[in-house]
């Protein structure tokens, strides 16, 4: 059967199929058990096996093979179990899905069927597609006036009262009985939805049970940012896809979120709901029940004693040269594919390799084939549009599979694997600046797992890499690129832009890139930007100054009559609590107002009222705002563009509206 969704019914394992096809098998809770001293807890193992039956077997870790015990019980008994032992027990497999575990240990796979394999692009089965989107915004209300649903080609619009729009829209996904159901804010939505249809007697036909897994909202933060998940009912037997949060839709789309579910042996819609390092940990965590690997739990070995010296010496973070500013006509970016997971397999590093670095490592073995696949997509995606989105979500995996390495409950991440992969990768972008310089070539700028560079042939460079340090390079040529300044006026490592050979303006930092960049400043941005990629030397890019002053000039003019709608700030915030007197924190406080509800990580939608005095109303309520603030964010945005003129950034600069 080709696997649509999996779901845990009691001591069952349901497997879904399209069409509502479904197999239930049982399959109880169990855990794995070891003790430090078998003898001393002979009382707690009589009580385990009179209760729960402790059958006798290997535990095979990374590691090593140890005598255990199987317990048929869940977390909370393996809870118990470890206070009782007064922690001198270790359990495995306790917080896996079980769905995931049964997948595992059976060699299935969601999203694939007889014949296809694992790693694969290609996806055979036709699936019965809805596209749902509900009037208005969840944010302000949730009541129900109408409604688009579209499957099969064919648009349907529902309205009239609440129960009559909900009744029509439950009964057309009966009717229809869609495979996949994709729904903007469809987390924020559901319990609402749910909640009202059972107040009017409906039947809510989202899960093909009537049954519903609820995920609790919480506030999480990941790579140097605050994020919020919404709470979220997940249906049985049918895939239901927010396209509004889910981040591996918006990279991937459909196709991502299928192909990352078979990759990871998560149901899609788990994959929807979690973030690529959860993606990436479950990717790991079912390669290794395939394996027979037990899967720890409550791991206490991410880091172990080091000396001062060994402390001192360890590298902890990936290199970077910081660039000269100003343009530069005709640069290549040089560019590791996939470094740090290349180093990984190459050098064969992986928790239990640190002090036996001759056996064959679990984590190198393990993202191999991840490799392979990335390094396939990211050739295919420019043959076939279709592949982009796999790519973009296994390299998303990819870039997070180096962060989990460090994460102290990573199942198996050792810190001494990430100081590894840092110090080689740093070596590796050292040595090939050296060798650049060696071949002739100037070097600009590095950024971890890149060079740019002036110079030719660009291709003996990439060759002479290559065969330094073994890793796969990639070559992206400017012809112009433009370098801006920091605050202190030294180059911003990650703030750039130029013009690909192929036409294309490429971008990284500026304003046109921020997600909390008004639309009129962005769009300002991006008018400039097309106007200057006409320009395919440093010459002909200075000539254009005129006419692109002229843009900014229009803009300015502008300013002082573009709808509010076109200067709404869309802003994740760390914190409810500002201590300061900002806007964001008068964003918060309309929020409030408006009986919405607001969490750290979070996005929240504002116009700025009064910027000195940190006045700012919800989106939906504007009806006025501080001209002058939002006059000051477009020039910045002319001064990033002026840098790439050669204009100092003050030139051309327009006076704010009154």
């Amino acid at each position: 059967m080709w696997i649509l969704d999996t779901s845990v019914e009691r001591d069952r394992v349901a497997l879904w199929g399209p069409g509502g096809a479904v197999e239930r098998t049982p399959y109880p809770p169990s855990f794995l058990l070891t003790l430090s001293d078998p003898v001393r807890h002979g009382n707690l193992l009589e009580a385990l096996g009179a209760e729960y039956g402790a059958e006798p077997v290997t535990v095979r870790t990374i590691h090593r093979e140890q005598p255990g015990w199987r317990i048929s019980a869940g977390g909370d008994v393996a809870a118990a179990v470890l206070r009782q032992a007064d922690y001198g027990a270790q359990c495995f497999n306790v917080d896996v899905r079980r769905d995931q575990r049964y997948l595992a240990e059976h060699r299935l796979l969601p999203c694939t069927g007889p014949g296809e394999e694992r790693f694969s692009m290609t996806l055979t089965q036709d699936l019965e597609v809805m596209d749902l989107a509900l009037d208005g915004d969840p944010a302000r209300s949730d009541r129900v006036h109408g409604c688009t649903v579209t499957d099969g080609g064919r648009t349907r619009r529902l309205e009239g009262d609440e129960p009559t729009v909900l009744g029509d829209l439950f009964g057309l996904i009966e009717a229809v009985d869609p495979d996949v159901v994709l729904f903007p804010n469809a987390d924020t939505w559901t319990e609402r939805l749910v909640a009202r249809a059972e107040g009017y007697g409906l039947e809510t036909t989202f899960s093909r049970t009537g049954r519903y897994v609820t995920l609790g909202s919480r506030s999480y933060f990941s790579y140097g940012r605050m994020y919020h998940r919404p709470k979220a009912m997940i249906p049985a037997g049918r895939v239901l896809i927010d396209t509004e949060e889910s981040f591996t839709y918006r990279e991937g789309g459909l196709a991502g979120v299928l192909v990352a579910a078979r990759i990871t042996g998560l149901s899609p819609n788990r994959t929807a709901r979690v973030t690529p390092g959860t993606l990436i940990s479950s990717f790991e965590v079912y390669a290794a029940l395939a394996r027979g690997i037990a899967v720890p739990w409550l791991k206490a070995d991410a880091e172990r004693a080091k000396t001062l010296a060994a402390l001192k010496a360890a590298d902890r973070g990936g290199m970077m040269f910081q660039p000269a500013l100003g343009v530069y006509g005709r640069v290549y970016q040089v560019d590791f594919t996939s470094l740090y997971p290349s180093i990984i397999v190459k050098h064969n590093l992986s928790p239990e390799t640190v002090e036996h670095p001759g056996q064959p490592g679990f984590l190198a073995a393990c993202l191999r084939p991840l490799l392979e696949m990335r390094i396939k997509t990211k050739a295919a995606k420019k043959a076939d549009p279709g592949v982009a989105g796999m790519d973009s979500v296994l390299k998303w995996m990819l870039v997070t599979c180096f962060g989990y390495t460090g994460y102290r409950n990573a199942k198996f991440g050792r810190v001494d694997v990430h100081e590894a992969i840092t110090r080689i990768s740093r070596e590796a972008l050292v040595s090939s600046k050296e060798l650049a310089e060696a071949l002739g070539f100037e070097v600009l700028h590095g950024i971890t797992d890149c060079l740019f560079v002036q110079g030719d042939p660009v291709d003996r460079l990439k060759a002479a890499i290559e065969a330094a340090t073994g890793y796969l390079m990639e070559v992206e040529a400017f012809d112009w690129v433009v370098f801006l300044p920091q605050k202190d006026g030294t180059g911003a490592y990650t703030w750039y832009y130029g013009r690909l050979d192929d036409g294309e303006v490429k971008v990284r930092g500026i304003m046109a890139r921020r997600g909390d960049c008004p639309a009129y400043v962005q769009r300002f941005q991006r008018d400039a930007l097309a106007l200057m990629g006409r320009a395919r030397s440093v010459a002909e890019l200075r000539e254009l100054a005129p006419e692109v002053e002229e843009v900014y000039r229009r803009y300015c003019d502008g300013l002082a009559t573009a709808p509010l709608e076109d200067l709404e700030v869309s802003r994740r915030i760390s914190t409810v609590d500002y201590a300061r007197t900002c806007p964001e924190r008068g964003a918060v406080a309309s929020y409030w107002r408006a009986g919405v509800p607001v969490a750290p990580g979070m996005t929240i939608r504002y116009v700025v009222r009064d910027a000195r005095a940190g006045l700012a109303d919800c989106a939906w309520d504007a009806d006025h705002a501080d001209r002058q603030y939002y006059h000051r964010i477009l020039a910045k945005a002319w001064g990033e563009v002026a840098a790439g003129l050669g204009r100092p950034v003050g030139a051309g600069e327009c006076a704010p509206p009154a």
